[in-house]
Protein backbone atom coordinates (compact mmCIF):
# COMPACT_ATOMS: atom_id res chain seq x y z
CA UNK A 1 0.00 0.00 0.00
CA UNK A 2 1.28 3.72 -0.76
CA UNK A 3 2.49 5.54 2.07
CA UNK A 4 2.81 8.99 -0.02
CA UNK A 5 -0.23 11.71 0.08
CA UNK A 6 -0.39 11.65 -3.59
CA UNK A 7 0.25 8.20 -4.34
CA UNK A 8 -2.57 7.62 -2.51
CA UNK A 9 -4.87 9.91 -4.46
CA UNK A 10 -3.34 8.30 -7.45
CA UNK A 11 -5.02 4.78 -6.40
CA UNK A 12 -8.28 6.68 -5.92
CA UNK A 13 -8.57 8.47 -9.05
CA UNK A 14 -7.21 5.41 -11.16
CA UNK A 15 -9.66 3.36 -9.15
CA UNK A 16 -12.49 6.09 -10.51
CA UNK A 17 -11.34 5.97 -14.31
CA UNK A 18 -11.07 2.59 -14.36
CA UNK A 19 -14.87 1.88 -13.72
CA UNK A 20 -15.51 4.76 -15.93
CA UNK A 21 -14.05 3.05 -19.02
CA UNK A 22 -15.28 -0.25 -17.89
CA UNK A 23 -18.21 0.80 -18.10
CA UNK A 24 -18.47 2.39 -21.49
CA UNK A 25 -16.63 -0.79 -22.54
CA UNK A 26 -19.59 -2.19 -21.54
CA UNK A 27 -21.94 -0.42 -23.10
CA UNK A 28 -20.03 -0.26 -26.06
CA UNK A 29 -20.05 -4.57 -25.87
CA UNK A 30 -23.72 -4.59 -25.93
CA UNK A 31 -24.66 -2.35 -28.61
CA UNK A 32 -22.04 -4.51 -30.95
CA UNK A 33 -23.93 -7.57 -29.72
CA UNK A 34 -27.16 -5.86 -30.23
CA UNK A 35 -26.29 -4.80 -33.44
CA UNK A 36 -24.96 -8.39 -34.93
CA UNK A 37 -28.84 -9.87 -33.76
CA UNK A 38 -30.47 -7.58 -35.36
CA UNK A 39 -28.18 -8.64 -38.68
CA UNK A 40 -28.52 -12.21 -37.77
CA UNK A 41 -32.58 -11.32 -37.73
CA UNK A 42 -32.09 -9.52 -41.03
CA UNK A 43 -33.52 -6.48 -40.41
CA UNK A 44 -32.06 -4.01 -42.45
CA UNK A 45 -33.46 -0.95 -41.09
CA UNK A 46 -32.93 -1.96 -37.44
CA UNK A 47 -29.32 -2.93 -37.78
CA UNK A 48 -28.60 0.50 -39.70
CA UNK A 49 -29.83 2.15 -36.87
CA UNK A 50 -28.15 0.35 -34.35
CA UNK A 51 -24.92 0.70 -36.18
CA UNK A 52 -25.12 4.55 -36.33
CA UNK A 53 -25.78 4.22 -32.16
CA UNK A 54 -22.83 2.05 -31.63
CA UNK A 55 -20.38 4.13 -34.11
CA UNK A 56 -21.29 7.32 -32.48
CA UNK A 57 -20.66 5.36 -28.77
CA UNK A 58 -17.52 3.98 -30.44
CA UNK A 59 -16.19 7.46 -31.86
CA UNK A 60 -17.11 8.76 -28.37
CA UNK A 61 -14.63 6.22 -26.44
CA UNK A 62 -11.87 6.60 -28.64
CA UNK A 63 -11.81 10.57 -28.66
CA UNK A 64 -11.75 9.62 -24.67
CA UNK A 65 -8.46 7.51 -24.92
CA UNK A 66 -10.46 4.60 -23.94
CA UNK A 67 -9.74 2.87 -27.45
CA UNK A 68 -7.20 3.44 -29.43
CA UNK A 69 -7.96 5.19 -32.49
CA UNK A 70 -6.86 2.41 -34.79
CA UNK A 71 -8.62 0.07 -32.57
CA UNK A 72 -11.69 2.20 -32.86
CA UNK A 73 -11.60 2.44 -36.73
CA UNK A 74 -11.39 -1.50 -36.87
CA UNK A 75 -14.47 -2.26 -35.06
CA UNK A 76 -16.47 0.63 -37.07
CA UNK A 77 -14.87 -0.73 -40.47
CA UNK A 78 -16.45 -4.52 -39.19
CA UNK A 79 -20.04 -3.53 -38.32
CA UNK A 80 -19.95 -1.39 -41.36
CA UNK A 81 -19.12 -3.96 -43.50
CA UNK A 82 -21.44 -6.12 -42.00
CA UNK A 83 -24.11 -4.40 -41.84
CA UNK A 84 -23.12 -3.57 -45.80
CA UNK A 85 -22.98 -7.15 -46.73
CA UNK A 86 -26.83 -7.73 -45.59
CA UNK A 87 -28.92 -8.43 -49.10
Amino acid sequence: MANIKSAKKRILVIETKTLRNKTIKTKIKTLIKKLETAVAEGDKALAQERLTVAISEISKAASKGIYHKNNAARKVSRLTKLVNSMN
